[in-house]
């Protein structure tokens, strides 16, 4: 338990955006992929994530980041489209409704909320457990978290952001405490726990993070652990379930999905900016991490907030 508390404490979380979404027409997305995770209350009709997890009526999913999945949305016969065409036509599939609309007035919908977890800041905490995404049934308390923190981001009341970060912060709790009651993913905690148990690992997360624009190299990540650079390759591995340079680059293309979001950089400074030098082969390696372009992810985020 004490491991358990340890990351609860060490985890860094940030809420990202939350909305309730009315169904206009049944579709499946085929390799959806966010670099957030998603907390999905079904409120009323059908959701699917691939072919086996079922959402019901008022049960929750949760869809961590850094997953490529496939999610279908509504009852009846779906259209299938890829990620990027959803982006160009999502208007016309799910639309936002305002949270004073009664749900059985909307027909079938959902809402939801994105956020971040991160292991010292420097490790997508989920992500790096390597779980599926999973169902939380009569999950009251988290049902209630997710309808609380959109009630808050469609308010006008004063303080509302404050609100909101703690609810988020309660709800990554309320998480990790079903997870772990329904001893649900038990290795996979046990394994993250040894972040906690190595200073040498930690040193590799937060030189990486500082240097996501430099060379991070086998042979540099050797020397900040002072081990070997035939044997941190292994070492990395063997703690983390994850080679350095896989890793590596999913943190180079999350911030590189930050500035898309967040600055008017272009595509060749942004590629810069988290260690390509060579902006085709930046936009190569983005499309097959995302499925859309890396100017798409961009237009996405101008999109209606969906």
């Amino acid at each position: 338990m004490e491991d358990y508390n340890k990351i609860i404490e060490s985890l860094g979380v940030r809420f990202i955006k939350a909305n309730n979404i009315k169904i206009l027409q049944p579709l499946t997305i085929n390799n959806f992929y966010d670099v957030e995770n998603t907390v999905l209350l079904l409120n009323k009709g059908e959701i699917k994530c691939g072919e086996e997890v079922k959402v019901k009526n008022k049960d929750v999913l949760f869809i961590p980041g850094g997953k490529l999945v496939s999610v279908t949305y509504g009852s009846g016969a779906a259209v299938t489209l890829s990620n990027d065409d959803f982006i160009n036509n999502k208007e016309k599939y799910l639309q936002p409704y305002d949270a004073t609309e009664a749900e059985n007035d909307v027909g079938e919908n959902y809402s939801y909320i994105t956020f971040e977890a991160k292991v010292f800041d420097s490790v997508n905490f989920f992500a790096s457990l390597d779980i599926p995404p999973f169902v939380m049934e009569n999950s009251d308390e988290i049902a209630s978290l997710v309808k609380n923190i959109n009630y808050e981001c469609s308010s006008d009341l004063p303080g509302k952001e404050r609100i909101v970060k703690i609810q988020t912060e309660r709800l990554v709790v309320e998480l990790i405490r079903y997870i772990l009651s329904h001893r649900l993913f038990v290795e996979q905690l046990a394994t993250n726990s040894t972040y906690f148990k190595d200073p040498r690992l930690i040193d590799i997360f937060a030189y990486i993070k500082e240097n996501l624009g430099g060379d991070l190299s086998n042979k540099i990540l050797a020397s900040v652990a002072n081990v070997s650079e035939d044997y941190v390759g292994q070492y990395f591995k063997m703690l983390t379930g994850i080679n350095p340079q896989d890793y590596i680059e999913y943190q180079r293309m999350e911030m590189a999905v930050n500035l898309l979001r967040t600055s008017k950089k272009s595509i060749r400074e942004i590629g810069k900016e988290v260690g390509y030098k060579d902006t085709a082969y930046f936009c190569r390696r983005f499309k097959m991490m995302f499925g859309i372009p890396a100017g798409k992810m961009r237009r996405r985020e101008s999109l209606m907030n969906v």
